[in-house]
């Protein structure tokens, strides 16, 4: 998307929006102790600190169900609160296409193989293992690798992940793909309790799209698969932060468009015809939250980027608030 869509969108987010609903992300969890009702002073939080939360959960969910409900298309959203992990879901077992979102379940693999690696095990990709430019596997929208030199550049596969995430190459994801093995991909996708988030075609493999091997996953399996590797569940700790720190690259995209500069947000957006999509980590300051907006049958693809915009706004101004809260509830610091 160019610069100037980018404005022409990001200037209709506040004219074409309404509204928000969810379900508990953790339905089957006890509540927590963030979100319990009889905390009060040494530990226990007040009733009426717990009904202003609730409020403005409340108003966050009945926004978000509105927007989905008035989509002019099919959209999922998936948020949830790392501090407590309660969320909102709606739609959000739907599957979606990934599109370009799918390049997260790639970046992983190659840290995990990485991981692998320096655990001893064999025959595993390495983060600095060299590549040599083949131009004969060149694809479309492969900004970076298409100006590469053959026969002289060589880069390694952070360099080449770099490229699929920060620019979206396809070409890179290609190459990524082949060098990490697809089925590993989706197994440990499968090993972290994902079994609707699938690889299953390189990028601009539209003949595969066809035939049903679209790359595909739900709103509330991409914030898992976040969650998890926020929480450290998926990488060991130095590893967890390389990859957070790779995945949060500046990049035009739909969730942080409209955050406040500086707000560090790890996100990989994906567009097709008629999708869009954008799935990532937002740090709000005090209160970090994941959400995960997919969309599909679109007939305005600015508007859909810019509901995505005006849900990851609301979702932050709500964080952002819940963040600057003291032990027992009370806003420590308002706008």
């Amino acid at each position: 998307m160019t610069k100037g869509s980018w404005k022409t969108f990001g200037l209709a987010v506040f004219a074409a929006l309404v509204g928000f609903v969810p379900i508990n992300f953790a339905e089957a969890q006890s509540p927590s102790p963030q979100s319990s009702p009889e905390q009060g002073r040494g530990g226990r939080q007040s009733r009426s600190a717990v009904a202003a939360e609730d409020l403005l959960w409340n108003k966050l969910e009945n926004r978000v169900g509105e927007t989905v409900e008035k989509f002019d298309g099919v959209m999922g959203v998936a948020i949830v609160d790392l501090t407590d992990g309660r969320g909102i879901l709606k739609n959000a077992d739907r599957v979606f296409p990934t599109a370009s979102s799918i390049k997260i379940a790639v970046l992983l693999e190659l840290y995990h193989q990485e991981q692998e690696a320096r655990e001893g095990a064999q025959g595993k990709a390495r983060l600095n293992d060299v590549y040599d430019v083949d131009p004969k596997v060149l694809v479309d929208f492969s900004s970076i690798m298409q100006g590469l030199t053959p026969g002289l550049t060589k880069v390694t596969n952070r360099d080449i992940a770099q490229f699929m995430i920060a620019v979206s190459d396809n070409t890179a994801s290609n190459v990524l793909i082949d060098r990490l093995g697809m089925e590993n991909v989706n197994a440990t996708l499968r090993n972290l309790g994902l079994t609707k988030t699938l690889l299953r075609r390189h990028m601009m493999d539209f003949e595969a799209a066809k035939r049903g091997n679209e790359n595909v996953s739900t709103p509330q399996e991409m914030a898992r698969l976040l969650e998890t590797i926020y929480k450290g569940k998926a990488l060991n700790k130095e590893l967890t932060a390389e990859f957070i720190k790779q995945l949060s690259t500046l990049k035009e995209s739909e969730i942080p468009h409209d955050l406040p500069e500086g707000v560090q947000v790890a996100n990989k957006p994906g567009n097709l015809k008629g999708v869009r999509t954008d799935s990532g980590i937002v740090f709000a300051q005090g209160r970090p939250f994941v959400i995960s907006v997919m969309t599909q049958n679109v007939r305005d693809i600015h508007r859909a980027s810019a509901r995505i915009c005006w849900i990851a706004l609301e979702a932050f101004r709500y964080f952002e608030q819940r963040g600057k809260t003291d032990e027992y509830g009370r806003v420590i610091e308002a706008k």
